[in-house]
Parts: structure tokens; C-alpha cells; sequence
């Protein structure tokens, strides 16, 4: 186990370097075209911090194990509002900017109405159902970059000079993203093979696991954004994030080999991913930025509340 363990310390350490450069270079960018740090963290951050669960579900599913694609893909949202908002909220509730949350968020919800939809009706996620995720994904970055544009167009001229080029900016997101990704998968793939080697089950790996492990960039992004004060570019990433797990993991690995939906455990006589994993999905996104569209802040009680959610799924997942 020596190997695993240097393993896993070497992966440790990249997501933490890697997460305050990538941080701090999303920052550069946001100020540099008075571009909002939510709407940011939830285009360029989300889509840096999505690639883990990009890279694992698309490979999943061309190996033939939809229910990691699947798992992965639901896992890592619930992981990401139940478990990383909650934390951050926990520690450091703020105020949001409802105008700017609202995009994402209502496509978040659009995404997961086809996604239960065709979970609900034929269980079966076909190449039509993949690529109308994909379209989404398009339409989200479409109305973001317009919003972007906007947004930086009647900001005065001139971006922040203090902050050093763009270039060194976006080679500090890049390098960021990059070593994100590197520790993600070497913690993940360790991760794996002592799960396994307790017998867990793969749907089990994959709602667990695999998705805690590859939401780390997530989390390393929030932990990071809290410290150096910049909350609403980790609220922004989380939902941003959430999105692209339905849209453009869910929407390149159905694509990529479809599948049906993955059955380990049931309740009641009835599918555990039906009456559980998607319900509990929708509830944390709910109870994550309903009450910040609302009010425009995010409370302590919020987060406790998720963190409960977060606590009950996982007990509920190993106790099947």
C-alpha cells in the first residue's frame, strides 16, 4: 500500500497548488473585464473543474460500464451542493447576486427535467437523449457569452493593469486546471482500487467515491475561492459545475455509448436511482439556490441542512 499512499499524498498536493492558481487566475481574468466572479466561476471555472468527471464517464462508458457514467454524473451533483456548498456556506455565508445566478440555475433545472424525464419514462439515456444534453450545453454558452459581452462591453474601458497580463492570467488558469485534473486522478484512481478491494459495489464506487473524488477540483476550487475571499466565484462554479455534469458529461458519455439506466438496489420493488439518487439531486439544488434567488444570501442553517441531506444519502447507499 506504500505506493497508493505517496500516490495519493503527490495527488493531494497538485490539487492544492493547482486550485490557488487556477483560482487566482480566474479572479485576474473576471476583474481584468469587470466581468462578475459568479458568472465567471460558472463558464470557465465550472468547465476547468468538469473535466475529471468529463475524462471518467466517457471513458466508462466506452468500456461498457454506463452505471459509472450515470452514477458519476448524479453522484458528483449531489456531492457538489450537499457536501462542498454546504461546507463553504457552513463556514462563510454571503450575500449572491440573484440576476446573475439566475441563468444557470434555470438551465440547471431545464437539464434535470429532460434527464428525469427520460429516466422516469424509458430508463433508456439514447444518442437523441445525449445530444439534445449537448444542445443545452450549447444554448447555456451561448446566452453566458452574450451576458459576458454585455457585461464587459458597458464596464468602462480598460481592464485592471495591477493584475499583471492576460496571458500570464490565462496561464495560470491553464497550468491550474491542469494540475487539478492530475491530483483528481491520482487520488480517484487509489481511491478505486481500495474500494474494490473491500468489495464495494461499482454503482456504490461510482455515487461515492468516484464522484467525491472527482468534484475534489470543486471543492479545492471553494475551499481556495473562501480563503483568498471570493465567494461568489465558488457559488458560481458549484452551480455552473452541477450543469455541466447533466449537460456535458451525462451529454458526451450517452453519446458516446448509451446505456441503460443501472440497477444494483431497489426499493420498495422499485429502482434505488429512481426513488432515491434523483429525488435527493433535485432536492440539495433546490435547497442550494432557491433561498439564494430569493433572498439573495446564503445562511448557516442552509448549510447545515445539506450537510444532513449529504450524510443520510451516503448511509442510505451503503446500507442498501
Amino acid at each position: 500500500m506504500l505506493v497508493p499512499v505517496i500516490l495519493f499524498s503527490v495527488g493531494l498536493l497538485c490539487l492544492i497548488k493547482g486550485g490557488d492558481w487556477f483560482v487566482d487566475g480566474a479572479v485576474h481574468i473576471a476583474h481584468r473585464f469587470r466581468v462578475p466572479e459568479l458568472l465567471i466561476g460558472a463558464t470557465v471555472v465550472s468547465i476547468g473543474t468538469t473535466l475529471p468527471e468529463v475524462m471518467v464517464s466517457a471513458t466508462s462508458a466506452l468500456d461498457g460500464h454506463g452505471e459509472i457514467a450515470y452514477g458519476n454524473a448524479i453522484g458528483s451533483v449531489i456531492c457538489n451542493a450537499a457536501l462542498i456548498a454546504a461546507v463553504t456556506i457552513t463556514a462563510r455565508p454571503g450575500r449572491t447576486d440573484p440576476k446573475t445566478l439566475r441563468t444557470p440555475v434555470f438551465f440547471f433545472f431545464a437539464a434535470a427535467a429532460l434527464y428525469a424525464g427520460v429516466a422516469y419514462t424509458t430508463g433508456y439515456f439514447s444518442r437523441g437523449t445525449g445530444a439534445a444534453l449537448l444542445l443545452i450545453f450549447l444554448l447555456y454558452m451561448a446566452v453566458t457569452i452574450r451576458q459576458i459581452r454585455h457585461t464587459a462591453g458597458t464596464a468602462s474601458s480598460g481592464g485592471d493593469g495591477g493584475e499583471g497580463s492576460a496571458l500570464r492570467d490565462a496561464g495560470l488558469l491553464a497550468v491550474g486546471a491542469a494540475l487539478i485534473a492530475l491530483g483528481a486522478k491520482l487520488l480517484v484512481d487509489n481511491g478505486i482500487l481500495i474500494a474494490q478491494a473491500l468489495g464495494v459495489p461499482e454503482s456504490v464506487i461510482a455515487l461515492t467515491f468516484i464522484a467525491l473524488g472527482t468534484s475534489l477540483p470543486e471543492l479545492v476550487t471553494a475551499i481556495t475561492s473562501l480563503v483568498k475571499g471570493h465567494g461568489s466565484l465558488s457559488l458560481g462554479n458549484i452551480v455552473g459545475a452541477n450543469l455541466f455534469n447533466l449537460v456535458l458529461v451525462s451529454g458526451i458519455s450517452v453519446t458516446l455509448a448509451p446505456f441503460d439506466i443501472p440497477q444494483s438496489a431497489s426499493i420498495a420493488g422499485k429502482n434505488a436511482s429512481l426513488v432515491l439518487e434523483l429525488p435527493v439531486m433535485l432536492l440539495v439544488m433546490l435547497v442550494l439556490t432557491v433561498p439564494a434567488l430569493v433572498r439573495g444570501k446564503l445562511s448557516r442553517g442552509q448549510g447545515a441542512a445539506l450537510l444532513v441531506i449529504y450524510a443520510a444519502f451516503c448511509a442510505a447507499q451503503f446500507a442498501l
